[in-house]
């Protein structure tokens, strides 16, 4: 792949979700459309469901900040990844070649780093409470890829065939801006489902840190770009845009680091930065975009219906997740 900080890009396929649609199965490669069952189709499920989803997802994020700013699994780290209270389990995380120790993103950017060490922490302490919470229900660490899957999405993008989201300080934010969006959406769609107010009163709390992750990554890559010019706020909006091409929307619900108008007054209107992944106006009116745990699944595994075996499965999670929203 070209240097990040010189690449620029030719088309941004934002402007066109058919486009991405109709590259068919050659473009898309290895994301495994197939997936599973409808989570929300459940006929019964319980507040320990919904937090054992968002538990997989937190196994994710906190394997990805691990290995960038510690050069370890979480499972190295010292956190537990078995099933229920088990410290340890049979969860695998795919790195690079090298393993975790080549993970460790060669920093030059001491505020990134900084933000990236306390979102490695704050991650670990989402999984931490989760287990905590779920105590024997906790289910184990799932199968992670963070090597592949990011080539499988840099390409169904149109970025590059290769990416490596642990080259540089650049490559970093874009690869943690894969996630932060995803899981701030999950957190806001899955809150109606949680019917103890313990429950839904923690899951707003990591939704706000969650929000407060995207925030910095988005402002980073604005302020590294902030006219668009070396090609970073592009490689966002490609991302966004496949995310939404894969989660099914018919409506809105991603935008990438750019600019949109906003009115001073009557007659003025000026350019902003899109900084909240939110829209403005009508029906959103500014607050954070909402996807249902079926939406979420089909972005972390690419895929877009039910697998034989009846899981989502792809990507990030080569062999699904685990629990009753898999």
């Amino acid at each position: 792949m070209a240097n990040l900080e010189t690449q620029l890009l030719d088309d941004i396929i934002v402007k066109s979700r058919r486009k991405m649609l109709s590259l068919g199965t050659a473009a898309l490669a290895g994301l495994a459309f197939g997936g599973v069952r409808t989570a929300e189709a459940a006929t019964t499920y319980s507040d320990s469901d919904i937090l054992n989803f968002a538990l997989n997802l937190e196994y994710l994020e906190a394997n990805f900040y691990t290995l960038a700013t510690a050069g370890m699994t979480i499972s190295q780290y010292g956190l537990g990844i078995g099933a229920g209270t088990a410290t340890s389990g049979s969860g695998t995380v795919a790195t690079k070649t090298g393993g975790p120790s080549a993970c460790l993103v060669p920093w030059t950017i001491p505020a990134i780093q900084s933000y990236a060490t306390e979102t490695a922490q704050e991650e670990r302490n989402h999984v931490t409470f989760l287990r905590s919470a779920l105590s024997t229900a906790a289910v184990a660490a799932p199968n992670i890829d963070l090597y592949t899957s990011f080539n499988t999405l840099a390409s169904a993008a149109g970025i590059a065939s290769t990416f490596d989201p642990f080259a540089s300080d650049a490559n970093f934010l874009i690869g943690a801006y894969v996630f932060e969006d995803v899981g701030v959406t999950a957190y806001s769609g899955a809150a109606p489902l949680i019917t103890t107010p313990a429950y839904l009163a923690a899951a707003a709390g990591i939704l706000a840190v969650e929000a407060y992750h995207a925030g910095l990554v988005r402002t980073s890559i604005f302020v590294a770009d902030p006219t668009g010019a070396l090609g970073y706020q592009k490689y966002t909006q490609q991302i966004s845009a496949t995310r939404m091409a894969l989660d099914g929307s018919t409506t809105t619900d991603d935008i990438g680091v750019g600019f949109q108008s906003v009115t001073l007054n009557a007659t003025t209107n000026v350019n902003a930065a899109t900084i909240v992944d939110a829209q403005t106006g009508s029906t959103n009116y500014s607050k954070t975009y909402v996807r249902t745990t079926t939406e979420v699944l089909k972005i972390v595994t690419g895929s877009a219906a039910p697998s034989s075996g009846g899981k989502y499965t792809g990507v990030f999670f080569p062999n699904g997740l685990n629990g009753l929203f898999s």
